[in-house]
Formats: structure tokens, sequence, C-alpha cells
């Protein structure tokens, strides 16, 4: 059981094999410098028992809302093959950690792989993560493309980069499950997301939606997920520390100036109308987007 990830330039990728199934191992790596090559190869297998762990009240509430959601709406079933999106944002980290740790909560097996398409504005970026993901024992894919570039570039100097540049990563993500063979594509998407995205469809596309926590495509072979849906940014920032995650900087130039952003900013000042106004807008929107009472 082996993966390659090839550094140099758009397309690089680091490959777990799907034939076997994904598991948890623990990874020893070594690394060939010939042809900018990593090699990590699997030398144990070990179940890890996480019941006597400790965590803080933000890691916490992060299981227990993640749990609470994916109970309520049945994400996951037995042999789930589960593809994280993991960006290197705060968001995609605590997802990642928090389904690694509901492996060992859940009296059923499921399998998780990390999916990362690095947009190419740092194509070394990942290098970090790959680390973190073989010494966790998470299987993986990585690959560098030329997303974020094309999408700034002057071809497209008329449209919005990030729709642009989002559309792309998500159909190689869908291709990716399919190629793997999986069968849920997790998005760290919180309650702010669930927020911003329902003024945003209101404001821009004149329609009441929002965000849905789980959602079928491709006739139902593939179930899009949304665990973090009902947790707020500050407990997934607080929870990220305290895991020690290894979360790096959005190095994309539209970060913080693109059209999402400007109505997340604009949202804050609608919270500031009433004290109870941000609590009872998520409220509100959890219980008609997800279901809840």
């Amino acid at each position: 059981f082996k993966c390659e990830m090839l550094h140099a330039g758009p397309g690089a990728a680091l490959r777990f094999p799907a034939g076997r199934g994904i598991k948890r191992f623990m990874f020893g790596a070594w690394r060939a410098r010939a042809l900018g090559t990593v090699f990590v190869n699997t030398f144990f297998k070990e179940k890890v028992n996480m019941t006597r762990e400790h965590y803080s009240f933000a890691q916490e509430r992060c299981l227990r809302l993640t749990g609470k959601l994916m109970q309520n709406l049945e994400m996951l079933g037995p042999g789930a093959r589960v593809g994280v999106a993991i960006s290197g944002g705060v968001d995609s980290w605590v997802l990642l950690k928090v389904l690694a740790l509901r492996r060992g909560i859940v009296p059923f097996p499921f399998e998780i792989m990390a999916l990362h398409v690095n947009a190419g504005f740092e194509p070394d970026s990942h290098a970090v993560m790959a680390d973190w993901l073989a010494e966790a024992g998470i299987a993986a894919h990585l690959e560098v493309s030329d997303h974020g570039p094309l999408g700034h570039s002057e071809a497209n100097k008329s449209k919005s980069p990030c729709f642009y540049c989002a559309r792309l990563r998500r159909k190689r993500l869908f291709s990716l499950c399919r190629d793997y063979k999986l069968t849920h594509l997790a998005f760290g998407h919180t309650a702010e997301d669930l927020v911003t995205t329902f003024f945003m469809n209101m404001i821009q596309g004149g329609r009441v939606d929002g965000l849905s926590a789980k959602d079928a495509f491709f006739g139902g072979e593939l179930m899009v997920i949304r665990p973090l849906l009902l947790v707020e940014k500050p407990l997934i920032s607080k929870a990220a520390r305290d895991w020690n995650l290894p979360v790096r900087k959005n190095p994309c130039p539209s970060s913080g100036v693109s059209r999402r952003s400007v109505i997340g900013q604009e949202t804050e000042k609608l919270f500031k109308v009433h004290k109870g106004a941000k609590r009872n807008i998520y409220n509100a929107l959890c219980r008609w987007n997800c279901g809840l009472t």
C-alpha cells in the first residue's frame, strides 16, 4: 500500500490506491529526492482508541453539534466512503478532524479520504498537509491545479474569479469521488456560510434558498454532505487551535473582497440590530434548512 506525490507544476498529485479500500493506517514516510517525488509506505496498521481523550469546550461542541446533524439526517451509514474536501483553511481542517474522531464514536464503520485541489497560487503549500495526513493515517489525494490563476487571468476578467475557480474545483472533486468510488463528499460549510448563502441567494438570485446539509447528485450515486452546518465560526477557530491543526492563510488575492465576503460583512451589521439577532437567525435557518426543531 503506497502513495505517490509529484511536486512539480499543475496537475501534481498525491495518490492513494482506491482498489484496496481506505483503511486507518499509521504511515512512515521517506523522501526520494530524484524527480521531486515523495513515497509514503504503510508499515503498520493500528486502530486508534479515542474514547479516553479529553476535549476542550470548543472541541466537544464541534463533535456534538456535528454528531447531532449527522444523526438526525442520517448522513452516513455502514460502509460509507467519505471524501473530505480540504482546502487548508480552518473549517475544512476541523471537519476532517471531527470526522476522523467520529469513526471511533459511531456504531458502524465508515472510511474517510482527504481530497485537496490546490488552486495554484502557492503550489507547495500542501506539503505540510501531506505530512499531517501521513502522520494521522488518513488516506488522501492532493493535487496542484491552475484554477486560481486562470480565474484571475485576462481571459476571465469580465467574470467572477471566485465562481470560475470554485466551479472547476468542484467539478474536479466530483471526478475524484468517481475515480475512488466514494459514496459521500463532505464540505466544511458552517452556520455563517448558511446565513451568507441565504442572503446571497435573495439579493443576487431573487430566490429563498440556503445550503443543503445533505444533497444527492448523479442519481444518488454521490451524496454531498455538510456536517458543520450547525457550528459557528468562533467554535471552529477555537477547536482548531486546541487541536493544533496546521491551518494556512488563504493565498487567493480575492480572499476577503469577494461578493460572499462583502455580504458576510453586511450580515454582521444586521446582527447588531438586536441583541439576539445572530442566534435567532441561525436558529431559524437551521430549523427551516436542516429540518431541525
